[in-house]
Order: structure tokens, then C-alpha cells, then sequence
């Protein structure tokens, strides 16, 4: 496969990967607020509670994504099997 094919798929693997880690952060902190949190906090509390899950689980996918992200560039050498996604269109202009 060329560079821009592992690139392309590379970026298309890494966004489903990325809305499945948000899907199921989000259901496991829903779990965990309807387990644990929930009879404990007052009534009306589920209103502001779902928002607040899909915050978290954004930020906990976008986390979780960095981590495995960083463990693909220790192991891979990104240069060889992958095309830069954004180039320069023209030289850089000279002083």
C-alpha cells in the first residue's frame, strides 16, 4: 500500500476508534452515576447530568486516544509508513 492509503485508513481507523471510546465512556460513566451517584443526589439531578456524562467521556476519549496515539508513534516509525496530512503549498519566503 502507498504512504497515502496508510494515511487515509489511518485517519479513518483512528476516528471510529476514537467514537467507539466515546460511546462507551459515556455509558460507563452513565452506569456509574445511575449505580452510585444517583440516590444520593437530589431530584432533577438526571436533567444536568447527561450533558455533563458527554463532556466527560469526550475528554476521557480524547485522552485515552492520546495515550494510544503516543504508543503507535513509539513503536512505528510514522515518517516511513505515513504522508504528512498538511504540506506546505509554496517555499517558505526568505528574509
Amino acid at each position: 500500500m502507498s504512504k497515502k492509503t496508510n494515511t487515509l485508513l489511518f485517519i479513518v481507523g483512528g476516528t471510529v476508534f476514537n467514537i467507539l471510546v466515546t460511546v462507551l465512556c459515556f455509558f460507563l460513566f452513565l452506569f456509574v452515576y445511575s449505580r452510585f451517584l444517583f440516590p444520593h443526589l437530589p431530584a432533577g439531578s438526571a436533567a444536568w447530568m447527561i450533558p455533563v456524562n458527554f463532556v466527560m467521556s469526550i475528554a476521557a476519549s480524547f485522552l485515552i486516544y492520546r495515550q494510544v496515539v503516543k504508543l503507535i508513534m513509539k513503536k512505528v516509525d510514522m515518517e516511513k509508513y505515513f504522508d504528512p496530512v498538511f504540506t506546505r503549498s509554496r517555499p517558505p519566503r526568505e528574509s
